[in-house]
């Protein structure tokens, strides 16, 4: 059963998914592919070879201005004082005044006055509308042009996003497209602008969520078919989001709304690396913050010796059968070729620990670990 919204948006490559039969489902009221075929093969392509996903529906907001840089460092827990230099990404958390989690993203420094945010898709509109408002609190001189198909204004043009993730990824982006050779050089975590004769600007990212190498490549919407078309043509396969969500998992990634959220702190999930509480400079939370106890650590559970997928908000219990937390986000692991989780757990739960979960009103065996669970195609550790 095809399981879908009416009402569901569309990307610029919708009517591309529906050509190779994609299996299509409403992911966040979006109409996206969740499977071509064989999740599980796709899951290892990505871990073996390329493959490539639809990230149209994520949320490319530009920050222009004069005060650009001076907004985005009172808005983010990290510091925007890093960005130095053009293409440089920096990953942060943009945090409410009790110093919770409104929403993770990567800001990309494009100029002095124009800063690049990929925000998720689902929180796009509720972030735009909190930045509008730290905007008019802050006194700042800066415009917000969202660039996603359904956000954008009659003067400004849509942009479409594909990722390309895998360890042969950025190869095969170049035989593709030659002209994104000119981003042979480009580093992890940063990213630049090639010029296709075809399409125009690419901006080509060194950034993903699946913990493999590759690019998340951005273009006019009106371009997202020619780039797609010339991807497939080269041999990259399509994946889908079944795909995607337990290449993150394996890789230990967070997504806002399962695994972090309003009432936990960056602290709380395992992102104190993101925050800077440097005294000289100040951020929307940060008092906050420093004021707050750590209330929870997010840690990974291996299962053991069983199949069974723990679900969203399953209880963690210990030995003793005393709660102690709860399942975030729960897959198999084609890599491990077991069940796998993220969990909110006591802050005094140590690595290694034995615990339970209840699955299907069973109780079921874990290990407690530090995720990630797969670095670079590979088991990390001894699981």
């Amino acid at each position: 059963m095809r399981e879908t919204n009416l009402h569901a948006l569309r990307t610029p490559l919708y009517e591309r998914h529906r050509l190779i039969r994609a299996r299509m489902a409403d992911v966040g009221g979006w109409d996206l592919p969740i499977a071509y075929g064989s999740q599980i093969e796709e899951h290892h392509t990505v871990r073996e070879d390329a493959a490539m996903f639809d990230v149209s529906h994520m949320c490319a907001l530009d920050v222009r201005g004069t005060d650009a840089r001076a907004f985005l460092g009172r808005l983010l827990a990290n510091d925007i004082g890093k960005l130095k230099s053009p293409g440089k990404a920096l990953y942060s958390c943009m945090l409410n005044r009790e110093g919770g989690v409104i929403d993770d993203l990567v800001v990309y420094y494009l100029s002095d006055e124009c800063f690049r945010i990929v925000l998720n898709a689902q929180a796009a509109s509720r972030d735009i509308d909190w930045m509008r408002t730290q905007i008019v609190e802050s006194g700042c001189s800066v415009t917000l042009v969202p660039r996603r198909q359904d956000l954008v204004t009659d003067d400004v043009e849509a942009l479409a996003m594909i990722a390309v993730q895998g360890p042969n990824a950025r190869e095969k982006v170049f035989r593709a497209m030659p002209s994104t050779r000119a981003a042979d050089k480009v580093k992890p975590f940063n990213s630049c602008f090639v010029h296709d004769a075809v399409v125009g600007a690419l901006m080509l990212a060194r950034t993903g969520k699946t913990g493999e190498d590759g690019f998340e490549i951005t273009m006019l919407a009106k371009h997202a078919v020619h780039v797609w078309d010339a991807l497939r043509s080269s041999g990259i396969c399509a994946a889908g989001f079944h795909a995607w969500d337990t290449l993150r998992l394996e890789a230990g990634m967070h997504v806002p709304g399962r695994d972090m959220g309003p009432q936990t702190s960056p602290f709380d999930v395992g992102l104190g690396w993101s925050v800077d509480l440097g005294e000289k400079r100040d951020f929307v939370g940060k008092a906050a913050l420093q004021a707050r106890a750590q209330a929870s650590q997010l840690v990974g559970l291996a299962f053991e010796g069983s199949g069974a997928v723990a679900r969203t908000q399953s209880p963690v219990m210990s030995l003793e059968g005393e709660v102690i937390g709860k399942v975030t986000s729960g897959t198999y692991s084609p890599t491990l070729q077991m069940a796998i989780a993220l969990a909110l757990v006591s802050p005094d739960i140590k690595l290694g620990s034995s615990v339970s979960v209840e699955v299907y009103s069973k109780r079921v065996s874990a290990k407690v670990v530090r995720p990630p669970f797969v670095r670079d195609g590979s088991p990390v550790g001894k699981r």
